[in-house]
């Protein structure tokens, strides 16, 4: 592959199966493009050493909440890490390099520091991918309690969940039992990368929505709506032959798709060039 080195090791990390990729280092990958004189080794360490300083302080009965309440003092209350409610939309909150160095980040990156070093201390820990709020809960049946790593490990129960997706979509919703499923290391990283596009879509920035969409490719290869974005980006960029590739993949798998007719009418552009 003809990628950059960051990317290599990203394609390595996750082309193995789910549960053995590392997050850290996969999302340390996604920011050493960002970030190219970035060590990932360094910040390896360095949530070795928040695990080691974690570990000194477990009471002696390390029951879950016990361990909980722990991570949550020194995480919140001695390294003052927090939600980045001032600039939610700053692209270095989803970048785990930056999180670390700045202490604040929004909940799907304030939760993967959470879930490495609970890792590390052998706590594990699951992603929850709740519409609009990502959060975490210990890895066992039945745990019945959720962690807000946005909110400074605050402590949720099914029904607080309610109340928060009500809060967050500023209506009455139903919490469906699927909202409160884990997700997979790879849903995890691509709800990050999603992020991300959003943010440099906004920013009108054509060539780091690529890079994102590029990376949600090698995660979820059969991801049609992607290779349709990333088609209308490379017409937008005069790449005109890959436009065709993928727009003309996009129509063969999705070819009843509300959009197919705008599609099509784009390659009709493309074929009068």
């Amino acid at each position: 592959m003809d990628f950059p080195r960051a990317r290599q090791l990203f394609y390595q990390e996750i082309n193995q199966p789910d549960g053995s990729i590392d997050l850290a280092k996969a999302a340390l990958y996604l920011a050493w493009e960002e970030y190219p004189n970035l060590d990932p080794q360094e910040y390896l360490n360095a949530l070795d050493t928040i695990a080691d300083r974690v570990r000194d302080r477990l009471p002696v009965q390390n029951y879950p909440l016990r361990i909980i309440q722990t991570l949550n003092r020194y995480l919140y209350d001695d390294l003052q890490f927090t939600g980045n409610d001032a600039d939610y939309y700053d692209p270095r909150n989803s970048f785990l390099n930056q999180v670390i160095d700045r202490r604040t980040g929004i909940p799907i990156s304030l939760s993967l520091v959470y879930l490495e070093v609970a890792k590390r201390i052998d706590f594990p820990m699951v992603g929850i991918g709740m519409p609009g709020h990502f959060l975490i809960r210990p890895d066992f049946e039945d745990a019945g309690i959720f962690v807000d790593a946005f909110n400074g490990g605050e402590i949720l129960f099914p029904d607080d969940c309610q109340g928060r997706l009500s809060q967050i979509y500023g209506q009455p919703m139903e919490l469906l039992p699927a909202f409160l499923a884990p997700v997979s290391r790879r849903q995890l990283l691509g709800r990050m990368l999603a992020n991300l596009k959003a943010i440099y879509l906004q920013q009108r920035d054509a060539l780091r929505v690529l890079g994102a969409i590029e990376r949600i490719l090698l995660l979820f290869p059969d991801a049609l709506e992607e290779r349709r974005d990333r088609g209308i980006l490379y017409y937008q960029l005069g790449r005109l032959a890959e436009a065709r590739h993928d727009l003309e993949t996009y129509l063969r798998n999705a070819p009843n798709a509300e959009d197919a007719a705008a599609i099509r009418l784009l390659l009709e552009r493309l074929d009068g060039n």
